[in-house]
């Protein structure tokens, strides 16, 4: 069995963070670890605290796993503080994990920000570059290059700057796209391939981000080539979308209980 390990915050409603990373790793077949850098206070409707984790226990956590659990894949998602994204860094590159997706969380889907301004620098800094793929939406892409991401064309054209600032491959997630049709940009040195889908009208897009980054790197830790673990999340995200199952007042959570999408045996297994 593979392993997959999250670096996120924890979700007291379950519908992202930690939790739905482990409910993704659970539904593609791949064994769940976690390092929690934070514990915050929300539900559908609003973040209404949160703390992050002392650097300490969080690099005792990535320790702990790294040596005996070592990770066929990594995610991170919120992580808070400069402080946490530099100790999460030096696991990183101390163990020398693999396939690192950097799902870059700054503001929760209700709005609530969830990183603070100083870490947004050192996060480009110090773990674009060790990430095999980075996840922003365009919201989070504005916030890393500084410029507006409203359109596919500007999307790769962020997405390029990002490669230019040290990222291997960037997907640039279309979900807030002002269209019917929505589009996921997958950019590196090598070129550009965009992912069509059409938008599914629902409240029930807590988690989404998490739950693709997840989903990606589920697909990593089982051999899947880059693209098609990015087209295989997608797929498991439209349809965990269609089939959310409607709880909360608000942005509610997807339903992390769809069948990932089939895949061909791996070899020797």
């Amino acid at each position: 069995m593979r392993i997959a390990l999250t670096i996120a915050g924890s979700d007291s409603g379950g519908g992202a963070g930690i939790q739905a990373d482990l409910k993704t790793f659970h539904q593609f077949g791949v064994f769940g670890t976690s390092v929690i850098c934070a514990v915050t206070a929300q539900n559908t409707l609003a973040v209404t605290g949160w703390e992050p984790v002392a650097t300490s226990l969080v690099t005792a956590q990535l320790d702990a796993v790294a040596e005996d659990l070592p990770p066929n894949a990594v995610k991170t998602g919120m992580l808070g503080t400069a402080e946490v994204v530099e100790a999460v860094a030096d696991g990183i590159a101390r163990w020398r994990l693999p396939n690192v997706v950097l799902d870059p969380v700054m503001v929760a889907t209700s709005g609530d920000p969830l990183m603070k301004p100083d870490a947004v620098k050192l996060l480009v800094r110090r773990l674009v570059p060790l990430a095999t793929l980075v996840t922003p939406n365009l919201d989070e892409a504005r916030i890393l290059i500084e410029q507006d991401v409203r359109t596919a064309d500007e999307m790769e054209r962020a997405g390029r700057a990002l490669v230019h600032q040290g990222a291997q491959v960037v997907l640039l997630k279309g979900g807030h796209l002002a269209d019917d049709q929505l589009v996921d940009v997958l950019v590196s040195a090598r070129g550009v391939h965009r992912f069509t889908h059409p938008r599914i009208e629902t409240t029930a897009t807590h988690g989404t981000g998490c739950t693709l980054s997840a989903a990606i790197a589920a697909g990593l830790a089982q051999g899947r080539p880059l693209t098609a673990a990015v087209e295989d999340a997608i797929d498991f995200v439209q349809r965990a979308l269609a089939a959310a199952p409607g709880l909360g007042a608000g942005h509610g959570p997807l339903n992390h209980f769809v069948p990932a999408p089939p895949r061909p045996p791996t070899e020797g297994l």
